[in-house]
């Protein structure tokens, strides 16, 4: 199959449809709880990916994975931490409220880039960092309840290290890659479900999830996570990294927009508003980016 840019931009919105389901989903368990959830679903998406992978890179695939580099399984440290903390904060939050508090990863990467790796942040992103703050400052300005203080507020933190992982992620294997290391990214997030699923089975046990909680799990690892990290690898290699950001906002209004519908989870207008705010600042960034990127290019 030729991989032309209206294929790949399509794959990406069919990509960001599928990881939005894991809310509405988290909604339909009965019995699992959160490191059960964050278990399971790291199992499923283990087994998916030992069938998939190599099949997508042939049987050599595990003897390259014994002798990768060791900032392959340090961003597989990483994956391990994302997979983790997203089912977690599910539990804890609003859908809403995790994607929302997630999306702010590509600002989040600019400053561990900038602090760690001495990387110059151009002027257009540190606005767009400033304006995504004050969303979300707005956004979490919630009067203190019971409820929200016993919840929301833990949901929230735990979100934010999805992002936070993701940043140290990306930072770490670009600066690996102009060192001249090759970092195949999908061995990584198998390594990352492993580690995800080894480290939440204690916490997990003993186990209760019933088999239609099981089931539903099992399609969050095949369906919501092993199948597009496989895609979005073959996007990338079309689509620049500024056309990825952008598209993959749409999580964020899938994601909402399935709860709301499915699980009649409303979001507040504290949220919504907070929220657009953020999603604004991500859109003149991506946009930004890939003015640059084309004027790059036409130069």
């Amino acid at each position: 199959m030729r991989w032309t840019h209206a294929r790949a931009v399509w794959t990406m919105v069919g990509v960001t449809a599928l990881w939005s389901i894991a809310g509405i989903v988290t909604r339909q368990l009965e019995s699992a709880q959160s490191f059960e959830v964050t278990f399971w679903r790291s199992l499923f998406t283990v087994v998916s990916l030992l069938v998939i992978l190599p099949l997508y890179q042939g049987r050599e695939f595990f003897s390259r994975l014994f002798y990768a580099p060791r900032v392959l399984w340090l961003s597989g440290v990483c994956w391990a931490v994302m997979f983790t903390a997203f089912m977690v904060a599910l539990t804890l939050a609003p859908v809403a409220e995790v994607l929302i508090t997630m999306a702010v990863g590509p600002l989040l990467s600019a400053l561990v880039a900038r602090v760690f790796f001495g990387q110059r942040i151009s002027p257009h992103t540190w606005w767009s960092i400033a304006l995504a703050g004050v969303g979300m400052a707005w956004m979490f300005a919630l009067p203190s309840t019971a409820a929200t203080a016993s919840a929301a507020p833990w949901g929230t933190w735990v979100a934010l290290l999805v992002p936070t992982a993701a940043a140290v992620n990306w930072s770490v294997v670009q600066h690996a890659q102009t060192r001249g290391e090759s970092v195949d990214m999908v061995p990584a997030v198998l390594v990352g479900a492993v580690l995800s699923a080894l480290c939440t089975l204690p916490l997990a046990w003993p186990l209760q999830a019933s088999a239609p909680d099981v089931a539903w799990l099992a399609l969050l690892g095949l369906v919501q996570l092993a199948v597009p990290c496989v895609l979005v690898v073959v996007c990338a290699r079309v689509l620049p990294a500024p056309e990825i950001s952008l598209l993959a906002l749409l999580e964020v209004l899938f994601g909402i927009a399935l709860a709301w519908l499915g699980a009649n989870e409303v979001p507040s207008t504290q949220v919504l508003s907070g929220g657009t705010l953020v999603l604004l600042a991500l859109l003149f960034n991506a946009w930004w980016a890939q003015r640059l990127t084309t004027g790059d290019r036409n130069t």
